[in-house]
């Protein structure tokens, strides 16, 4: 090992030992009103009296397409590193590339059947 990887490791673990005692002091040292009415109120988009109730249940179609945009984000990524060496790979990365938009394709399609993507 090098002197500089010994030393980076050292700079980044007291790095960590200091601001995990820090967040320990302040817990001591700040204010410390647990039983502040002001404090345990419910404070929900600028409103302190919450409107209606609070367990609101979501319906699962707001999960399906959050989920969906997820994967079809995370997918993406794997789009830039290909064009940047869409030349170095040639005609066989290209290949591979449009298989993979191809299966993405069908996932969207498949998402689409099912009418995740719809809002009755």
């Amino acid at each position: 090992m090098s002197l500089d990887l010994i030393l980076a490791s050292i700079i980044f673990v007291s790095i960590g030992v200091i601001l995990a005692t820090v967040f320990i002091l302040t817990k001591y040292i700040g204010p410390n009103n647990k039983n502040s009415i002001i404090k345990n109120s419910v404070y929900e988009s600028g409103v302190t009296n919450p409107i209606g109730s609070t367990k609101i249940r979501f319906s699962i179609k707001f999960y399906l397409v959050a989920i969906s945009f997820l994967l079809f984000d995370v997918e993406l990524l794997y789009m830039f590193p290909w064009a940047m060496n869409v030349v170095e790979l040639g005609y066989a990365g290209l290949v591979k590339m449009f298989i993979f938009m191809a299966l993405l394709f069908a996932g969207l399609i498949y998402i689409y059947k099912k009418k995740a993507l719809s809002w009755d």
